[in-house]
């Protein structure tokens, strides 16, 4: 009985650990005419932020600050998709319309 407790008891460990991928989410920001929406946001490790323009004025997604720094191309329509796999604060900006145009994310 104490053999059968502790394979069930591995089996539903190993179980969990594969589950937490499935535990990511996907939130969607905002690219409008020089703002993000929201201007902050706080999110956990392994969740994916779409950035989505909504505007008729062209913008780029930067990571100026944070663990990871990235940027996406200038553009005027559709989407940038970033997983966010390191904890910390993130400043991100357009360069085309800096230093009005800002949003932090946090990752814990």
């Amino acid at each position: 009985m104490k053999r059968l407790i502790a394979v069930l008891a591995a089996v539903s460990l190993v179980a969990a650990l594969f589950a937490v991928p499935a535990l990511a989410r996907t939130r969607s920001v905002s690219v409008r005419d020089n703002v993000f929406g929201p201007r902050s946001l706080t999110i956990k490790r392994n969740d994916t932020l779409v950035f989505r323009w909504r505007g008729d004025n062209p913008h780029n997604v930067v990571a100026t600050r944070g663990p990871v720094k990235f940027r996406s191309s200038v553009k005027k329509s559709g989407t940038y998709r970033k997983k966010f796999t390191r904890r910390g604060l993130y400043r991100i900006i357009c360069t085309i319309h800096q230093p009005n145009m800002r949003m932090t994310v946090r990752v814990r």
